[in-house]
């Protein structure tokens, strides 16, 4: 029988992971703060694609179906001396329409193939706001919070445990400071001071020294309240964004 050739698809590194607003919020203690998403490129998938299978055993392909786009990977299995193929259906993009909707079809696509697969464990991701990061639009009487578009965030550094999931991430702001990490008890805030790597270790030493029991986990952007797993998937569902128990029922 011949031997099937393995192939095993790379984590992702901090080099290959973006990181965006998702929205702005003010919760009831006064201060602003931002959820953040961590997500792939498109241009990622094609470099991973490339280097596991190579340039010439794999082709992309686009399809509508029933109105939507679809996008097919197809990969060539030598021992079976056939392409196979995975597929998924893109989302169309804000900005530009079928362009955005051609690429997000791609990378789900590639979800499927599994490239980016652990980008599914990701933490909740909250930072307060500095005054200097965001700005307030009136709305009749409502207050609307953004972030200017000066304000960005990256991931310092991003690891994983034996399951694929992860188990590290360090994310800093356009000055390198940390701003979270999920294995910290506390992160900074503020703009100015020490390098990435600095804060991410000091982050660390207090989550380690801090006693058990602390809470470490998500935090509802509204009230700063703890948020379970189950009420972010909930409130993401229902309303598009993370609240705990308690401030879902007031929207």
């Amino acid at each position: 029988m011949a031997e099937v050739k393995q192939f095993e698809i790379p984590l992702l590194s901090a080099k290959d992971v973006e990181c965006r607003v998702q929205s702005v919020s003010k919760n009831k203690a006064g201060r602003v703060g931002a959820v953040l998403l961590i997500y792939k490129d498109a241009r990622v998938d094609m470099r991973i694609l490339d280097q596991v299978f190579g340039p010439s055993n794999w082709q992309r392909t686009h399809e509508v179906i029933n109105g939507n786009l679809f996008c097919n990977i197809d990969i060539w299995d030598d021992t079976k001396k056939a392409w196979i193929r995975k597929q998924d259906v893109g989302v169309e993009s804000n900005t530009e329409k079928e362009k955005g909707q051609a690429s997000d079809a791609f990378k789900r696509a590639g979800f499927n193939v599994g490239i980016g697969r652990e980008l599914y464990t990701a933490p909740f991701i909250y930072v307060e706001l500095v005054d200097s990061e965001y700005y307030v639009e009136k709305q009749g009487q409502k207050e609307i919070y953004r972030c200017f578009p000066s304000t960005r965030f990256s991931v310092a550094h991003i690891g994983y445990n034996d399951r694929r999931e992860i188990s590290e991430l360090v994310i800093v702001d356009r000055n390198g400071n940390v701003r979270f990490d999920m294995n910290a008890q506390k992160t900074t805030t503020n703009a100015p001071g020490p390098s990435a790597n600095t804060n991410a270790q000091a982050g660390r030493q207090t989550a380690q020294q801090a006693p058990q029991g602390a809470s470490s986990g998500p935090v509802c952007p509204e009230c700063g309240g703890p948020i379970s797993s189950a009420e972010q998937q909930y409130s993401m569902k229902k309303y598009g964004r993370e609240l705990c128990r308690s401030c879902q029922k007031k929207v």
